[in-house]
């Protein structure tokens, strides 16, 4: 392969976590979607006191029930997701991770997503699962970046390529087990991620993830965006329903266009 000396170091990282944490590419787009979400919050919930707003989003918990966090979490997606730049600046958070990894003509996921977690909450968990299991394309990559710091169960696990290995080896024998079956099945092999405010995760979504109850004090942001090779193959997620391209190339759009001439 024709790739640079770092270039092949983020390739190996990669194939053998399964993932790679780097620091944003560009923190300023990263400190504002961070600083619009905090607005955003703000707004929503009428909040007039002053704020330390470092651990605003830290510590939003105390108040808001837990009951309306689903509807709190979708009115901040519709938000973040109606600024114009908003899939611009996250993409920019991770391109020359995703162009090393994934390619140069990539398509995005046409709407940027949001997971929040509250502290000893159990009704925002993620199940045990890989993505490709539910019809995704294995060539598809999740871009996950914290809007605090995630540690410990605050965070997200995933389960190594080698290990996930062992487990297709022996898949078909765990018919008609739940995902909390699964999830006992792996639990000491799983690996917590630690990703600070302002790094960014990339991980192999065919690898088993998720969470679990946030025993940490407090509360978790994170959002995550899904990117693929434009002509690499599309699982039930189509492009020009659930992607968009987004880093098109002059001889594709060319190549795209063309027709034989009419010699007849």
């Amino acid at each position: 392969m024709f790739l640079s000396g770092e270039e092949q170091a983020l390739t190996e990282e990669y194939l053998r976590q399964g993932y790679i944490i780097r620091p944003v590419a560009d923190r300023e787009s990263l400190d504002r979607i961070r600083n619009k979400f905090i607005s955003l919050s703000i707004q929503e919930l009428k909040v007039v006191d002053e704020l330390d707003t470092e651990n605003w989003l830290n510590q939003i918990h105390e108040y808001i029930h837990v009951k309306e966090l689903n509807d709190f979490r979708m009115k901040m997606i519709d938000g973040i997701n109606a600024e114009a730049d908003c899939r611009k600046n996250y993409f920019h958070l991770a391109r020359p991770f995703l162009e090393t990894l994934v390619g140069n003509e990539l398509a995005m996921q046409m709407r940027v997503n949001l997971s929040i977690q509250f502290p000893d909450d159990d009704s925002s968990l993620l199940p045990v699962h890989a993505d490709t299991w539910s019809g995704d394309s294995p060539f598809e990559v999740v871009v996950w970046t914290p809007l605090v710091d995630c540690y410990r169960s605050k965070s997200m696990y995933l389960l190594p390529p080698q290990q996930n290995k062992n487990i297709e080896r022996t898949f078909a024998l765990l018919s008609g087990s739940s995902s909390e079956d699964l999830f006992h099945k792996i639990s000491d092999q799983v690996q917590w991620l630690e990703v600070k405010y302002g790094e960014v995760l990339i991980f192999n979504q065919a690898l088993p993830h998720g969470n679990r109850v946030n025993t940490e004090k407090e509360t978790r942001w994170s959002m995550n965006c899904r990117f693929k090779g434009v002509f690499t193959p599309y699982g039930d997620k189509k492009l020009g329903e659930f992607f968009e391209p987004v880093t098109l190339r002059a001889a594709s759009k060319t190549g795209m266009e063309y027709q034989h001439p009419d010699v007849s």
